[in-house]
């Protein structure tokens, strides 16, 4: 077993015996080394950190950054100012947005729903750059937006510049942050959550190739159901993962993981790409 994966799965028996070790009165185990710049464990149900490492520290979020990318397209959904079915158009800056893509072009008019499958599932900038000129008008309003809410959710940590997550001065954010953003996503729109337990993705009439969600723990364990992992160079390797679990005699226990900074993918709790 990989070491970090390993690490995580004590990090899981942590918040499964937690409840237990309080009502037993059991000395805590000390939290695992994880090789990451930062890390955080939340027992999302009990509202309650199990295990952190540097989690005010600042950092490059990498494709993170897509969770309140997201976070403002679900709040648009529900305020119908936009649409499922929408069609929105592909600017010629979405196009050629580096890194991981979609592969739509301005050729297409695609659908609000499946550009939030391209950015969630295929990681894609140019689906997110798609919502988000869609959503804000423009990259340049939509950041305001971002900004704005991060701000409103008390993430004191985070200064947005893109939609996408491209290394950019001035672009971070905190592992504490991550969490916050994170619980208020699966709070405020448990409706539009489970695109993030999609496995497998690819609009048709683009290349086959890139649909496959790089969240690889939706493929080893059933009780995970999202949220998001991230890369660059400047970031290292970074995953938001959340899993439901029932466990017994305690009930149903949501568990939130955040590891930031991973050196490579034998040191990440899975195997993640390009922002």
């Amino acid at each position: 077993m990989k070491p970090v994966l390993k690490n995580l799965r004590t990090l899981a028996l942590t918040a499964a015996l937690a409840p237990l070790w309080a009502n037993a009165q059991i000395a805590q185990l000390q939290p695992p080394e994880i090789a990451a710049h930062t890390y955080m464990l939340v027992d999302v149900t009990a509202n309650q950190v199990l295990a952190s490492k540097d989690v005010d520290a600042p950092v490059e979020p990498a494709s993170l950054t897509k969770l309140m990318t997201a976070y403002l397209v679900f709040d648009a959904l529900r305020a119908k100012k936009v649409t499922l079915e929408q069609r929105l158009p592909v600017s010629e800056m979405a196009w050629k947005m580096p890194g991981s893509r979609m592969f739509i072009d301005p050729k297409m008019q695609v659908p609000v729903e499946d550009l939030l499958k391209g950015m969630i599932v295929q990681s894609g900038n140019d689906a997110t750059m798609a919502l988000a000129e869609g959503v804000g008008g423009t990259k340049e309003n939509f950041v305001r937006l971002m900004n704005e809410q991060a701000k409103a959710l008390g993430m004191t940590g985070t200064s947005y510049k893109n939609p996408e997550g491209l290394t950019e001065p001035g672009h971070f954010t905190t592992a504490r942050d991550l969490s916050i953003l994170a619980m208020r996503l699966l709070r405020d729109f448990p409706e539009y959550t489970h695109y993030y337990s999609i496995k497998e993705y690819r609009y048709e009439g683009t290349p086959a190739a890139n649909g496959r969600n790089r969240n690889t723990l939706l493929f080893r364990d059933p009780t995970v159901d999202g949220l998001k992992t991230g890369h660059t160079n400047a970031a290292g390797y970074c995953l938001v993962a959340t899993a439901n679990r029932d466990i017994p005699n305690v009930g149903s226990r949501r568990v939130l993981s955040i590891v930031l900074g991973a050196a490579s993918t034998t040191h990440a709790p899975t195997r993640v790409r390009s922002c």
